[in-house]
Order: structure tokens, then C-alpha cells, then sequence
């Protein structure tokens, strides 16, 4: 069981995550339509995979659209919704994680980092006294992670380090398997589903904890046909947040032992990263390509 299971029972909690999802999604809708004339300004377009001039760091419509639900949430309670603390807690750490992890990424969009990449990059200009977007992000990334755990894993310093690296690798990994058009988004939404049927299975009860990540993955895709159709990328601002919410909803959902074999997962698949390439085994493996192409345009050399 977790620290929420353990402190309160929740109750109509079911429907929770899908009317958060719901509203992420129309948070999402009405911030791009009014955001697109940002996104066209110079400092943020860049030139995709395939050599077409697109929007980057589109992902400022998942972090405005948290932060908007977050706040949303926080009006209500004072106005005298009844809610529970974990569910509150739940949707104020996703809205840390997410504001936190959505500016080192748009740093790292805007500013974007020449001649160094992956772990190993980052840490050859530090060891040069300098100090990158991306070494900014590596290092500042755990602190986010760290702050957005506390209120679940508390004072005990092991699980405080071990919860803050599950949201810190799982925000990373977003990060890498941005490199192709919306691949990180549908991803999202596989792993959000996922998240959902395994918590409904193991205890209904918890369903209403994943608001937070409910909310951001359904801003999330309010960007899915604009990715698909390479008018915008999601940038590090989208893919960063993205990961790093549903590390969180683990983190608040899975027990110890869960939380356990999830930290040796999340870490040995970025590790693995400055070894292999995802896309190529992405485009080895026949349902993961397929899925991976779902929507795109007909010719796709990524």
C-alpha cells in the first residue's frame, strides 16, 4: 500500500482522471488557438527532421493548462468544493513538476545547446566550468523532482531520493524519445491508459491520484493533430513535463516494491539511451513502428 492509501479512503473516484483529462483537453484547445501567434514569432521556430520550418517549445500549452487546472482545483476547495487533501496534493505536486520541468525545457528549446548531447556531453562541459541548457536541466531536473515528492515520500531520505529519481529519469526518457512527431504524446497517452487500468485493477480507490497527469496528458493532446500534421513540436517545455507527470502519478500510485522495480527500469532505459538509439528500435520492431507512424505524413525519414 502507499502513503495515500494508508492516510484516507477515497470515494467516487472512478470518473475522476477522465473528467480531468477532459478538462486538460479543453484547457489545451483554447490555449493553442490563442497561443499560435506566439509560436510563430522567430525564437521559436526551428527546422524538423524532414526540413520543414516548425513552431518548437508547443508544449507551454501543457504547462499553462496544469497550472490553470491546479489552480482551478485550489479555487474550488476555498470555495468550498469537497475534495479530498491527497487528491489536492496530488494535482499541486503534478503542477510543480510539470512549471518546474516546463522551464528548464523551454530553456533548453530556446536556447538550443551546440556540439553537446546525452549525459556524456553534459558532463564534459561541466567538467569545463560550463554550464549548458541541457547540464542546466541535469542538474536542476532532481531538485524539481525533489521538491514535487516531498509531500508523498516526507521526511524518510531514502524514498525522498528514490521517488525524486523515478519523476527525474521518467521526465528524461520523455526527453529522448522526442524525435519524432507526436511520438512522445501518443506515448503519453498509451502509458496514461495503462496507469489507469492497473490502478483501477489494484485499487479503485487511487484512480482519483492521477488527476494531475490526467490533466496534463489531455493537454497534451489537444496538440496531437498539430504535431502529426508538423505545424508544432512539443519541444523539450512538453516532452520533459509529460514524463515527469507520469513518473509522479507512479509515485503516488504504486507501492513500494512497484516503485522499486519502476526505478531500475526507468534508469536502465537511460542508460541504455547513450548506447542505442530508440529509433532505430523503434523501426525494428514491427507494432512499435506502426504505432509509431499512426497519423504521420506518408514520407517520414526521422
Amino acid at each position: 500500500m502507499n502513503y495515500w492509501t494508508l492516510h484516507e479512503r477515497r470515494s467516487g473516484s472512478s470518473l475522476i482522471p477522465v473528467a480531468a483529462w477532459a478538462v486538460g483537453l479543453l484547457f489545451g484547445v483554447l490555449l493553442l488557438h490563442s497561443l499560435r501567434d506566439l509560436f510563430a514569432r522567430p525564437v521559436f521556430l526551428r527546422t524538423n527532421y524532414r526540413g520543414v520550418q516548425v513552431s518548437t517549445a508547443a508544449g507551454l500549452v501543457v504547462v499553462a493548462a496544469t497550472l490553470f487546472g491546479a489552480a482551478a482545483l485550489a479555487v474550488a476547495r476555498s470555495l468550498g468544493a469537497e475534495t479530498e487533501v491527497s487528491v489536492a496534493t496530488a494535482m499541486s505536486t503534478s503542477a510543480l513538476a510539470v512549471a518546474g520541468f516546463g522551464l528548464l525545457g523551454l530553456v533548453d528549446d530556446v536556447a538550443a545547446d551546440e556540439g553537446s548531447s546525452g549525459y556524456r556531453g553534459h558532463v564534459r562541459e561541466l567538467a569545463r566550468g560550463r554550464l549548458t541548457a541541457g547540464s542546466l536541466k541535469m542538474l536542476a531536473g532532481p531538485a524539481v523532482a525533489i521538491l514535487a515528492v516531498q509531500p508523498i515520500s516526507g521526511d524518510r531520505f531514502g524514498w525522498l531520493l528514490l521517488d525524486g529519481a523515478i519523476v527525474a529519469l521518467c521526465a528524461n526518457f520523455a526527453n529522448l524519445l522526442d524525435t519524432g512527431p507526436a511520438r512522445v504524446t501518443k506515448t503519453a497517452l498509451l502509458v496514461f491508459v495503462a496507469l489507469m487500468i492497473g490502478v483501477a485493477i489494484v485499487d479503485t480507490d487511487n484512480l482519483a491520484l492521477l488527476v494531475g497527469a490526467a490533466v496534463t496528458v489531455g493537454a497534451g493532446s489537444a496538440l496531437l493533430a498539430d504535431e502529426l500534421g508538423e505545424k508544432l513540436m512539443l519541444g523539450d517545455t512538453g516532452a520533459n513535463p509529460m514524463g515527469a507527470v507520469l513518473g509522479l502519478a507512479a509515485v503516488l500510485t504504486f507501492t513500494e516494491v512497484g516503485r522499486i522495480v519502476l526505478l531500475v527500469v526507468v534508469l536502465l532505459l537511460n542508460l541504455l539511451s547513450e548506447r542505442f538509439s530508440f529509433k532505430k528500435v523503434i523501426d525494428s520492431v514491427g507494432p512499435l513502428r506502426w504505432f509509431d507512424q499512426l497519423g504521420r505524413p506518408a514520407v517520414d525519414n526521422d
